[in-house]
């Protein structure tokens, strides 16, 4: 890819970036979140078309004007936001769009093909799952199967540990060098320094939608590519001031929640969070971490138990009137929840607090309040956008995450719900969100925080609380926290209350 111009109203995403890509090579493509690493790949594709550049495959020049003409030229990519549709099988989503066959389709066969594939690379999954049955990381591995089943021999991985637990990244890195190994080259766009040191032949960087170097393996440091990314020097390891923890703000009673399978998800849980605290929450994705928070926020109903809120009965309250007691909620999925794609970003910035003066008066919006709530927003949490009219879905993760942080703290809340707050950031937001945690822990704000980054947990919390099953099966002082015990009370091997 030479020259490569990409532009979208007020920005130029690709400044005339150069990417070269070798037969049988793991190449990174590293750079913070807005940086150009996915409208670039995006290009590859044929998603989007260049404004300049040129693109050569083997050596000859194409055009690529669409992902079907990409995927004839033997390129796959896998979304960092899938894009599987959720009622049909891990089948159908694979053979969906396939002009082959035309007429008579046997779907044995199919099923067959996939099986024999997914064995071949050990990605296991189930033909006739339905998509909504699926955890993030076994969707992804439909998405991968699916580019496999089309012949891709170049694939591109959008973000792809951004969704994994530990295992599952460990599986999916194996799967990339088993890819190199047969001669097949892989893109691997991310942000995290560990993951692109560890899997890349070769790493390019961009910044601010221009290249700023290709490094190879011998050449990569952790601080230097941290500095390449972002223009300055990053601080891995965050100051954590001494915070005396106050009244209790948080209090869970035996609470169980059930799953959307009708099985209980969280069961007889009992835990408490102060003012100026926060708990981390440590377990693998999956062990009713999501539905715990959402019952907190309102989102799933409580089975049995009770949850209380500055010693307040809540459980049966709406989600509107836990907003107006104090509850900021994070979610874990950013775009399907957090932040309605389809709003403008002054829109998603009011969210919360439309209902309220000045913003409404009866059932009238007062939008000249609306815009200077956004614009006083988007300068204090320093949202890179275009303006406050952009729709949010042309946010970067980074600054979508910072718009979501912008709209939940900004009522000063009593208790913040904060799911994966920096999965999928870059080290410079991933720096910002941190440090914006700790000043609301600070301001006395009580934090649960949900996290499977052990570092995250350990730097963060003041307490810590591991989840297994739906159940709660250690809670701890961080400062009193042996990482070896986490990992077995995550695998459900050990208890200590």
């Amino acid at each position: 890819m030479n020259g490569i111009v990409k532009r979208f109203p007020g920005v130029v995403a690709n400044d005339r970036v150069n990417f070269e890509l070798r037969a049988g090579e793991v190449h990174g493509l590293l750079g913070e979140n807005g940086a150009g690493k996915t409208t670039l790949m995006n290009v590859l594709y044929g998603i989007l078309r260049p404004e300049e550049g040129e693109i050569y495959i083997r050596g000859e020049k194409v055009d690529i004007g669409s992902p079907r003409e990409a995927i004839n030229l033997g390129i796959g990519m896998v979304h960092q936001h899938f894009k599987l549709v959720e009622p049909h099988t891990v089948l159908e989503n694979i053979l969906l769009g396939l002009k082959e066959p035309a007429f008579i389709l046997n779907l044995k066969d199919a099923a067959n093909k996939v099986l024999e594939i997914s064995k071949r690379y050990e990605l296991p999954i189930d033909p006739a799952a339905r998509i909504w049955q699926l955890s993030m990381g076994e969707r992804q591995r439909v998405e991968i199967l699916k580019a496999l089943y089309r012949g891709a021999n170049i694939l591109v991985l959008d973000e792809p540990t951004s969704v994994l637990t530990p295992p599952e990244t460990k599986e999916l890195f194996t799967f990339i060098a088993q890819m190199a190994r047969e001669g097949r080259s892989v893109v691997f766009i991310t942000h995290k320094l560990d993951e692109v040191m560890a899997a890349s032949d070769r790493v390019t960087v961009l910044r601010a939608g221009r290249n700023v170097d290709t490094l190879s393996r011998e050449q990569l440091d952790k601080s230097k590519l941290a500095s390449m990314m972002v223009g300055r020097e990053v601080l891995f390891t965050l100051r954590k001031s001494s915070v005396v923890p106050g009244e209790l703000v948080l209090e869970l009673n035996q609470v169980t929640v059930m799953g959307d399978k009708g099985l209980p998800a969280v069961k007889n849980l009992t835990l408490t969070i102060r003012r100026g605290e926060i708990l981390g929450v440590a377990g693998i994705a999956g062990n009713g971490q999501r539905e715990l928070t959402e019952a907190i926020a309102g989102m799933r109903p409580i089975l049995a138990g009770q949850v209380q809120l500055c010693g307040k009965e809540i459980h049966r309250e709406s989600i509107s009137r836990r907003i107006e007691d104090g509850i900021a909620y994070i979610p874990e999925d950013r775009v399907g929840v957090a932040a309605p794609q389809g709003l403008t970003v002054s829109q998603d910035l009011v969210l919360r607090r439309y209902r309220e003066k000045p913003f409404s008066s009866g059932v009238f919006l007062n939008q000249q309040e609306i815009n200077n709530n956004a614009e006083t927003l988007i300068s204090e949490f320093k949202i890179m956008v275009s303006g406050k009219d952009a729709p949010a879905r042309t946010l970067s993760g980074g600054n979508l995450q910072k718009l979501i942080l912008a709209r939940e703290l900004s009522g000063n809340p009593k208790l913040i719900v904060a799911v994966y707050p920096t999965r999928g950031l870059d080290v410079g937001a991933t720096e910002y969100v941190r440090s914006l945690l700790l000043k609301q822990r600070e301001a006395g704000a009580a934090l649960l925080m949900v996290s499977e980054d052990l570092d995250e947990i350990l730097s963060l919390s003041d307490r810590i609380a591991v989840m297994y099953g739906g159940e709660v099966v250690g809670t701890f002082p961080a400062s009193e926290a042996n990482v070896e015990e986490i990992g077995l009370m995550m695998g459900g091997s050990l208890r200590k209350t």
